[in-house]
């Protein structure tokens, strides 16, 4: 008789990223999945087949609901250099409306896992490409609606947006000082000018 699946998948999917997310890959058992989860280890090893494939399925999972849907939203919704601010304070509100200090899904995960594990830095760096990307037609569209200065060298400063937005979630979990937090975005939206 064949095994039949009595969970919502993406309900799990998305208790196990919030569990993921909040302690990271190493720190996070199977223990705490089946217990965050409420599904058994065995019903979880049959969907996934172990923990490193179900890290690996939430985090595309995180990678679609909160960075390309993220990116999506901003630019549809704002002009391009709102869009740009926007990113950036889209991570600092994290901070200043719950306390949490979780930071990035994609960027703790470079910091923990990128390293030794080349399929999970392809992921990682596929990710920083397109918010690379989000940068530079912002700047772009931005530029030909006058938002930007002309002189503004899109791809490069892409570039050093990209940096000081992973330099800002990393601090978001490691320093969370708001006036600190505050100064980096100020200092990210002058290349702009």
């Amino acid at each position: 008789m064949p095994w039949i699946k009595n969970f919502d998948e993406a309900e799990v999917l998305e208790k196990a990223m919030q569990a993921f997310w909040a302690h990271g890959y190493e720190a996070t058992s199977m223990q705490n999945l089946v217990d965050c989860t409420g599904v058994n280890r065995g019903s979880l090893y049959a969907t996934y087949g172990g923990k490193r494939a179900f890290f690996l399925a939430a985090l595309q999972m995180y990678d679609h609901k909160m960075r390309r849907e993220l990116l999506a939203g901003l630019a549809a919704r704002n002009r391009p250099r709102e869009a740009i601010g926007a990113l950036f304070r889209t991570f600092m509100e994290d901070v200043a409306e719950d306390g949490s200090n979780r930071g990035c899904l994609l960027t703790n995960t470079a910091l923990e896992l990128s390293a030794h594990d080349p399929e999970i830095a392809r992921i990682v760096a596929h990710a920083q490409k397109q918010t690379e990307d989000f940068f530079t037609r912002m700047i772009i569209k931005g530029q030909k609606r006058d938002e930007i200065a002309g002189h503004v060298d899109a791809e490069g400063t892409a570039r050093g947006l990209l940096a000081s937005l992973l330099g800002l979630v990393v601090l978001v979990r490691s320093r969370p000082d708001t006036a600190l937090l505050q100064g980096i975005v100020a200092d990210a939206l002058r290349r702009l000018d």
